[in-house]
């Protein structure tokens, strides 16, 4: 996949970014969404450099990320747990015809 340069605006600095076709519109996105929580965090937490804005705004990030992963685990376990419950109950259901044909 090709590559080309994307200029975005992080922190009230332009920055060019490599990027793969196709995947601009998410780079432009993912920046919008950046300077949205800086702006939030630096007025959050009293925060007055942009080196410890970048770095609150990252581990913020970071734990939502977490429990982002977190909750995927245990929706895709509470999915799985009603999948072997389906199939149980479809197995049960076979059986039961195939014992009454027999």
């Amino acid at each position: 996949m090709s590559q080309h340069s994307v200029t975005i605006e992080v922190a009230n600095r332009r920055l060019k970014i490599s990027c793969p076709s196709g995947q601009e519109s998410s780079l432009l996105l993912a920046a919008e969404e950046l300077n949205q929580r800086l702006l939030t965090d630096s007025k959050a937490y009293s925060i007055k450099t942009p080196e410890q804005s970048l770095v609150m705004t990252a581990l913020n990030l970071s734990n939502d990320l977490l429990a982002a992963r977190k909750e995927l685990i245990q929706e895709r376990a509470a999915l799985q747990s009603k999948i072997d419950l389906l199939q149980s109950t479809i197995k049960e259901a076979v059986t039961a015809e195939y014992r009454k044909k027999a």
